[in-house]
């Protein structure tokens, strides 16, 4: 199989593992926010951010070494495997005991049992890191479509029992639990990988040289994406917090599909071209373009239809989240920018680049977010886009000089997509003023979209629309070929 055969079947996998689990998820999310107050939403959340932030020390740094060594072997992902086990269990150790200081500095007794028993997710976490890192190496992203969908599936089934028992806010926690242990289970049982007993430090000094940058890179960003959602715990109601949150929810799930996908995807093949930087700036240039066609429009798409959707979807209660749904849309409109400009940076290598620009960009946010966060949450997330604006051009600035492809020429490929995804989107808009029934302007809405978007694709002859095409046709005249054959 081709390279680009290779990277696409990868990619499609990836994508429908993605879009398979998101979709269980958002069908989940909608019973649970008609079944629960906004407010326990709002308490979830805070709990979330601390286990996210534990979860970067275990799925970043050394996982991402892994991938990008060319010579990883057994003992390599041995060692990491043993090191992630003991340090998850530090780590679960820390935030145990930290429990009660972060429910006395948002007065919430309720925490202190939330905190410690949704923490569990890093216990599990250290047990499937290394498989992930293995799958993504080999490139077997079909593996996990099918533990993903099992931890989701068995997860939706859980929490809507238990949230229709009126257990309430334990329904969220169980259904995080019961995923992530599912998923690991199955990914453990479908990946032949197993731990060799055997552990090199001189290994491990290695892999750590490459992914502590990495690692604090990420933590950084993390951080940087978390800390609004505790000042506004803190600042403001749990209630603000839930309708911040839920409105980025929506606009998430489309970019965790495209954009974790092209990330999973994109890394490993670079890093295998890392010794040719024409073709990584191919490659990246191709994701670019191709990833912002598919992105736009969907963004678009659900900024105009926003309140139909809610309306429809969440219920009256949750309107006041459209706002925020609406700047979120556009701020994750350019997430594959950020993308594709850091994969190819960290696949050649550079990871100290990587944390200088990662190190950049936060202070510029801190700075951003600190001036604001008095005035109210929307404007916090006004200053959360202006802040992506200005980290596009950062994250791209040193591939002026790596693979000889600006900012300027970027902007440039992902523009006639991102303007005729504009303009689909005030089509869309208009039908929404529609006196009829919620569920048809919305049908309606969606057709419209597609019909101006392909037929506009078609019309400017895009070259990322002819691209797709040019990979789809192929493929589904393979198999139109094996099913008339079976029938023959």
């Amino acid at each position: 199989m081709s390279n680009k055969s290779s990277v696409f079947t990868n990619l499609i996998w990836r994508l429908a593992e993605r879009s398979g689990a998101q979709l269980v998820s958002f069908v989940v999310s909608l019973v649970l926010a008609r079944l629960l107050d906004p407010e326990l939403y709002g308490t979830i959340a805070l709990v979330i951010v601390f286990t996210t932030i534990l979860q970067v020390f275990v799925d970043s740094g050394l996982g991402n070494a892994l991938i990008q060594k060319k010579d990883a072997d057994n003992i390599d992902f041995s060692t990491v495997f043993y090191t992630n086990i003991v340090f998850c269990l530090v780590l679960y150790i820390i935030i145990f005991l930290s429990a009660p200081f972060i429910a006395a500095f948002f007065k919430d007794p309720q925490l202190i049992p939330l905190v410690r028993v949704l923490s569990l997710t890093v216990l599990i976490s250290g047990v499937k890191n290394v498989q992930q890192a293995y799958v993504s190496r080999n490139m077997l992203f079909k593996k996990f479509f099918f533990s993903t969908l099992g931890g989701t599936i068995a997860a939706a089934v859980v929490g809507i029992v238990m949230a229709a028992s009126g257990m309430g806010v334990w329904a969220l926690v169980a259904q995080q639990i019961i995923n992530l242990t599912i998923d690991t289970t199955i990914l453990w049982f479908t990946v032949k990988w197993r731990p060799l007993k055997v552990f090199s430090f001189e290994r491990l000094k290695t892999l750590y040289s490459f992914g502590w940058k990495l690692l604090v890179s990420a933590l950084l960003d993390t951080l940087y994406n978390n800390v609004r959602q505790l000042i506004i715990g803190k600042l403001y109601t749990k209630t603000d917090l839930a309708f911040y949150n839920k409105g980025k929810q929506f606009p998430n799930i489309i970019v965790t599909n495209v954009n974790s996908s092209i990330d999973s995807v994109l890394l490993p093949a670079m890093s295998s071209e890392q010794d040719n930087s024409t073709h990584v700036k191919n490659m990246t240039r191709r994701a670019i373009k191709t990833s912002i066609y598919i992105m736009a429009p969907l963004m678009m798409g659900l900024a105009f239809t926003a309140p139909v959707i809610v309306k429809l979807l969440l219920t009256d209660k949750w309107l006041p989240c459209v706002p925020f749904l609406r700047i979120f849309c556009i701020t994750y409109m350019f997430y594959p920018i950020h993308t594709a400009n850091l994969n190819a940076i960290k696949a050649l290598g550079h990871s100290e680049i990587f944390l200088k620009l990662e190190i950049i960009k936060k202070v510029i946010g801190l700075i951003l977010m600190i001036s604001t966060m008095w005035f109210g949450v929307m404007v916090m997330a006004y200053s959360l886009l202006l802040s992506s604006v200005i980290s596009q051009i950062i994250n791209s600035w040193p591939n002026r000089k790596l693979l000889n492809y600006s900012y300027i020429d970027q902007i440039k490929d992902i523009m006639p997509g991102m303007l005729l995804a504009v303009f689909m989107g005030a089509c869309v808009g208009f039908i929404g003023y529609l006196k009829i029934n919620t569920l048809i302007v919305l049908a309606i809405q969606i057709v419209v979209g597609i019909l101006v978007y392909v037929g506009g694709s078609v019309i400017l002859k895009l070259d990322s629309f002819n691209y797709l095409l040019g990979i789809i046709k192929p493929v589904i005249g393979r198999s139109f070929s094996k099913k008339t054959k079976k029938e023959a």
